[in-house]
């Protein structure tokens, strides 16, 4: 017996609750990277600002819970776990700010990416166990370093370069779009060329990566 998916109305089609749903997300995701574009105009961070983006995310449960609010705000209660931002914790913070900024929500959107890029569809199930995996970009969630220690924590490999053996090859998501002229694109490149040649490497955009290990 088939089980009815709560989305869905009794013709099949999404129900006004998640379409409504929806729209707030979109809404307050614009939200959110109006917000974050404003705090880091000035190229400094304080503490009452940090802390009325921390606030302004635990309140705004649809931006919190979506991409990339859900990785911001992961990062804010690290930044604000004493109440306040050192002069380190105030650089990684507008960093991170200036990534989320730095495109509309589309450009966050793993969907929109695979138009734009050789991402591999449908996105494969990420394994990690025995698995090679190379970063490329950079990323939302934190340093290629933070990104990498999660693979190694959950027994997979991590290489420099794309490589016949590799299996996947994760795309940073900030300035994706412009991958052709970008140096990082090389890798993106070679991927594509060995997947076209037989090998079975997938590329995946970040929020792909992220949500697997966040799940």
């Amino acid at each position: 017996m088939a089980v009815a998916r709560k989305d869905l109305d009794s013709d099949g089609q999404p129900g006004s609750d998640h379409i409504g749903r929806l729209r707030r997300s979109a809404r307050d995701v614009d939200e959110l990277i109006g917000l974050c574009k404003g705090l880091a105009a000035d190229g400094r961070i304080n503490d009452s600002e940090a802390t009325f983006l921390n606030d302004w995310l635990r309140l705004s449960s649809e931006a919190k819970d979506e991409w990339p609010g859900d990785i911001l705000y992961a990062r804010m209660q690290e930044f604000l776990v004493d109440g306040r931002i050192d002069d380190r914790e105030e650089r990684e913070l507008l960093d991170l700010l200036i990534k989320v900024s730095g495109g509309n929500a589309a450009k966050l959107n793993a969907a929109s990416l695979s138009a734009g890029l050789p991402v591999t569809t449908p996105l494969p199930t990420l394994e990690f166990q025995g698995r090679t995996f190379c970063f490329t970009g950079k990323f939302v969630f934190g340093s290629r370093d933070r990104c990498e220690g999660e693979v190694v924590a959950r027994g997979g490999g991590v290489q420099d370069s794309v490589t016949k053996s590799l299996d996947f090859l994760v795309i940073g998501v900030v300035g994706s779009r412009d991958w052709l002229h970008s140096s990082f694109g090389r890798k993106i490149e070679k991927a594509v060329t060995l997947r076209k040649a037989g090998a079975t490497l997938a590329i995946i955009p970040e929020e792909h990566f992220v949500s697997t290990i966040r799940s």
